[in-house]
């Protein structure tokens, strides 16, 4: 009877399902603003999609900086010290943080301007070592040909930035290159922190055209406060990402960042079921959006031509 119990026990364990085993993503974010909440919600979609869900085969963690470079590194060397299978950091500052503290865990950044001059990885198309992800390089000569489509007479464009973020002032040299192909002359303001951007955005008041947000953590953080001057002196603001439309900028060519969040979500599968990160080569993350607002357009004194408002893949009335 003994051994016929064993049989019995043995036989059952070959027909039934073995427990999917449990791995653990683990993301970081600078920030909390749209755009960066709608990447690391669209790496989540993308994992559920591949058949990872919480409660069953998921552990997804979050932490935020809140803004805090010195509370970027300290989330890093946290998530190290648990051992993740992967590490997602949103943003530059969070990318290099955790790729500054291990060299052994995979990491999959994305909403990453300039993945190699941020010195996260030797090139685009060989990353190397445990690291590889998205990069959301802003398509800055369309967003300067936009600018001029809506706002033919500028002259100037007041460029609002960290000066401290690497993406920042990548994407300020590339859109200083176009503006000046374009014949406008860009005029910087810098905020290195939230507290700072009404002010510097004040400070282009007399000095710029049109006003100009990239893709900056700090600056889109506290993008209410740079759209209230721009509502007051009646000067057009655009934006780098067009989750910032929605807030009150007049038109942004831009990525959508849930869509980012799930092509970096389908990178940090092929890390989980075995590829090595520094062999997928880094990608730009595919897609533009054209997005208008037209309540924002009408307190900035902006019409949209007819083209524009053809175009728009997205109208805020």
């Amino acid at each position: 009877m003994r051994a016929l119990l064993i049989a019995l026990a043995a036989a059952t364990a070959l027909i039934m399902p073995a427990k999917a085993e449990e791995v653990t993503v683990a993301v970081t974010a600078i920030v909390e603003h749209p755009a960066l909440d709608a990447a690391r919600d669209g790496v989540k979609a993308a994992l559920a999609e591949a058949g990872y869900k919480e409660g069953e085969n998921l552990k997804f963690v979050y932490e935020s900086a809140q803004g805090n470079p010195g509370t970027a590194a300290q989330i890093a060397r946290q998530f190290i010290g648990e051992a993740p299978s992967v590490i997602v950091p949103i943003s530059t500052p969070s990318a290099q943080a955790v790729v500054a503290a291990t060299r052994d865990i995979p990491v999959v950044f994305t909403a990453v301007s300039d993945p190699v001059g941020a010195q996260l990885v030797k090139s685009m198309e060989e990353p190397g070592g445990n690291v590889t992800g998205l990069s959301d390089m802003s398509p800055v000569v369309g967003h300067v040909a936009l600018i001029k489509e809506i706002t033919p007479n500028a002259k100037s464009v007041g460029f609002v930035y960290n000066s401290a973020e690497a993406n920042s002032v990548a994407t300020l040299l590339a859109f200083k290159a176009a503006a000046e192909k374009a014949g406008l002359t860009v005029v910087e303001s810098v905020a290195t922190k939230s507290a700072e951007v009404q002010g510097a955005t004040r400070s282009l008041v007399g000095r710029a055209d049109v006003i100009y947000i990239p893709t900056d953590n700090t600056i889109v953080s506290a993008l209410e406060a740079a759209v209230g001057v721009a509502e007051e002196a009646k000067i057009p603001l655009y934006a780098g990402d067009t989750d910032s439309v929605k807030r009150g900028a007049v038109a942004a060519l831009g990525f959508n960042y849930f869509d980012i969040g799930k092509q970096t979500g389908a990178v940090v599968v092929r890390v989980l079921k075995g590829e090595a990160p520094g062999s997928i080569p880094v990608r730009v993350a595919e897609g533009t959006d054209l997005v208008i607002n037209k309540k924002a357009a009408a307190k900035m004194g902006v019409t949209f031509p007819e083209a524009v408002l053809k175009r728009a893949t997205s109208t805020i009335e």
